[in-house]
């Protein structure tokens, strides 16, 4: 899909009334704020728009920057294998060890909490998760995510959740991972603009956490990227503020892709798991 119109239009508008300078590094705030409300409205999760949510070029930015933020060389994070493509090499940039846990059709490309407990070690900081998931289209249930939000708890590690895609999801409810018990306070919460609004190009993402650690990402964004894009930012608060119908039209459509497509594989003999 197009970017919606009225959401380039907003961006358009700003570029000819010259709001081409620098912003904030954490973002502006008019996006910070309409970004906490929709956390509000959304998850009833509660962050301060002043300290507790980074816009980023992107969620692959903002995924780089907290892996850089919270690990020392030699740091372990558990995750998933398949999963998205720069998860893997973001660890290693940062120093860390990734650690995989293989999924498949048979387990619905669900990663369990026993296979994360069992490859805990003194170095695991992290786990990373990013469900819904791409490339396997996976959902996780909240009773799962809970038992892996326990471990979590348990062993005092963070979480790093991708939620890109928590509109993208076809029959089932995405549970975010901030809104189980006690999880708030140890997880990084990433999200976006590009799959649910069609703004790929536009290169704007977010991290919520807590204050600590968004400072510490703060200080890695503002000395590579400055600031994510202004007009993309406008964009941005454009889509949070009326861009919900947009949206639901274009996961009707690509419901009806979906089916197309796991049919005609189905038809020819090829074993396809059902996004």
């Amino acid at each position: 899909f197009a970017t919606p119109w009225h959401i380039s239009e907003a961006a358009i508008e700003s570029l000819e009334k010259g709001y081409t300078m620098y912003t904030s590094n954490l973002g502006m705030p008019e996006l910070r704020q309409e970004l906490s409300r929709y956390l509000k409205n959304n998850y009833n999760l509660e962050y301060d728009a002043d300290g507790e949510l980074l816009i980023t070029v992107g969620v692959s930015e903002a995924l780089d920057l907290a892996m850089r933020a919270i690990l020392d060389p030699g740091d372990e994070v558990i995750m998933p294998d398949p999963c998205y493509v720069s998860y893997n090499p973001c660890v290693v940039l940062a120093g860390g060890t990734p650690i995989m846990v293989p999924t498949n059709e048979q387990n619905n490309f669900e990663i369990s909490a026993a296979d994360i407990e069992a490859r805990i070690t003194s170095r695991t900081k992290a786990i990373l998760i990013g469900y819904p998931a791409n490339p396997t289209g996976a959902v996780m249930s909240r009773d799962k995510l809970s038992e892996i939000a326990e471990v979590a708890r348990r062993h005092r590690l963070l979480v790093i959740s991708d939620e890109i895609y928590a509109k993208l999801v076809y029959g089932v409810e995405h549970t975010c991972v901030a809104t189980l018990p006690g999880m708030k306070a140890n997880i990084i919460l990433l999200g976006g603009f590009s799959k649910a609004y069609a703004m790929t190009g536009w290169r704007i993402g977010y991290a919520a956490a807590p204050r600590e650690i968004i400072a510490a990402m703060t200080k890695i964004h503002q000395y590579t990227m400055m600031c994510a894009p202004t007009m993309g930012q406008v964009a941005a608060i454009e889509a949070l503020k009326s861009g919900e119908d947009s949206a639901t039209e274009m996961v009707k459509d690509y419901n009806r892709r979906r089916m197309v497509m796991v049919k005609g594989l189905c038809d020819i003999g090829l074993s396809c798991f059902k996004p």
